[in-house]
């Protein structure tokens, strides 16, 4: 499991707190109890939504929730996207190319 890559395929290193070691990232992190999607895949024994087959991303309602869409906006993400990118490629390349992109969040067109 790639510590850096949320379940909702958000990559964690976008986030200041993670940077500076004041967050441990999604999986870890006790006080994200609040997030359905994570807690969905912590259920499952999913890294992320990448490697769910229960439902199209499109359809599910824990991704899909305002709460991810407002996340969404506010820091300029494409989730869905990144889950797509991460079902080509896999986690660990996902991670590899966001970290030489610099590219947060947004996933690497090639």
């Amino acid at each position: 499991m790639n510590p850096e890559i949320a379940a909702c395929g958000l990559f964690c290193r976008a986030c200041r707190k993670y940077r500076k070691g004041a967050c441990p990232g999604c999986h870890p992190n006790v006080r994200a109890t609040w997030c359905a999607v994570r807690s969905c895949c912590i259920g499952h024994g999913w890294q992320s939504c990448a490697e769910c087959t229960l439902q199209p991303l499109s359809e599910c309602r824990k991704f899909n929730s305002f709460i991810g869409k407002v996340f969404g906006f506010v820091f300029r993400s494409d989730r869905s996207g990144c889950i797509a990118r991460i079902r080509e490629v896999g986690a660990d390349a996902f991670a590899g190319e966001m970290r030489r992109a610099g590219s947060y969040n947004r996933p690497v067109k090639k």
